[in-house]
């Protein structure tokens, strides 16, 4: 590289240029990266200021809540001081960092939404025992192994890649460090760790969603017996609201992680990661608040509590 004090740096080439069509793009990114930020920083303190909300349910989705916030932090602010600055470098450090946080907010997120289904195929088919089935002990177990399982992966997996030597051009064709994407840069034959990598994102992904795919076939079929029409109605609307959680996340990390690498390209590979690491946590708490009557709820009485201080 041509700067003597970034000979082991990478450089980002990021995600816009300076065209006007892509300041336009950056600002739009900066506004749903605020409102992410401010919609999931609401949920969690509702979810904490709100004792109707003190379920083991809410408690697994002010997780959710707090992983999507993390991930937009590990991501979002280096992207934006790239583009201001026009200092693309980050160091092998720096990356490994990036990759490490970024498959722990991931990894999580995929055994996270996994524990909801379960808690959503308890409070269906089995309320009356839900205190038992859906312990309070259960939960942080749950949430705890969530956090563990995803950085362990990410541990792992960031180690592993920047053990290899990258004596190619230092050039990643990307917006943050993805380890598929640094592999491309090494020298050395990384096919069998390719290949591990490869099936180890199949199992991170295929366990929970067959997971997800088992409780929620059991909570259809539960919720076509049901004969209250109200019991239906809030069944179905709760649960479709974590399927589109699931859906959006599942979705663009199958699209990634699960493809061959003969029909990979960088800029498909970029829209799709900025999708579920920019836009995905800001659409998340929009789902859930909107379609939820206990969050609204919440909310109304937040803002109901907030109005009379403004006007002591």
């Amino acid at each position: 590289m041509e700067n003597g004090n970034h000979t082991s740096a990478f450089i980002l080439l990021g995600l816009f240029n300076h065209t006007g069509a892509h300041l336009f793009l950056f600002v739009m990114m900066l506004t749903i990266v605020f409102n992410s930020l401010l919609g999931n920083t609401l949920m969690i303190l509702l979810i904490h200021r709100d004792h109707c909300l003190h379920t083991p349910m809410y408690l697994l989705l002010s997780q959710l809540s707090l992983m999507d916030m993390m991930l937009v932090y590990t991501i979002v602010p280096k992207i934006a001081v790239d583009y201001l600055t026009g200092n693309k470098f980050i160091s092998p450090a720096g990356c490994g960092l990036q990759i490490f946080l970024f498959l722990t907010m991931d990894g999580g997120e995929s055994f996270l939404l996994a524990a909801m289904s379960y808690d959503r195929y308890v409070a269906v088919c089995h309320p009356l025992r839900y205190p038992v089935l859906m312990s309070w002990q259960l939960c942080l177990r749950m949430i705890l192994g969530s956090w563990f399982l995803g950085a362990a992966d990410g541990l792992m997996q960031a180690a592993a890649t920047l053990s290899f030597p990258f004596c190619k051009s230092h050039e990643i064709d990307h917006f943050f460090c993805e380890a598929p994407t640094l592999l491309r840069l090494a020298c050395a034959d990384t096919s069998v760790y390719e290949y591990a990598m490869y099936v180890c994102c199949v199992l991170m992904l295929l366990v929970p969603i067959t997971l997800i795919l088992t409780s929620y076939s059991l909570i259809l079929a539960a919720v076509l017996h049901m004969r209250s029409t109200e019991a239906r109605k809030k069944a179905f609307t709760t649960c479709s609201s974590h399927l589109a959680v699931v859906g959006l996340f599942y979705g663009a990390a199958i699209f990634i992680y699960m493809r061959p690498k003969s029909y990979r390209s960088a800029n498909h590979d970029k829209i799709v990661s900025a999708f579920y690491t920019i836009v995905t946590p800001a659409l998340n708490p929009l789902i859930y608040s909107l379609r939820n009557n206990e969050v609204k709820g919440a909310l109304r009485k937040c803002m109901g509590q907030c109005i009379p201080l403004t006007h002591e």
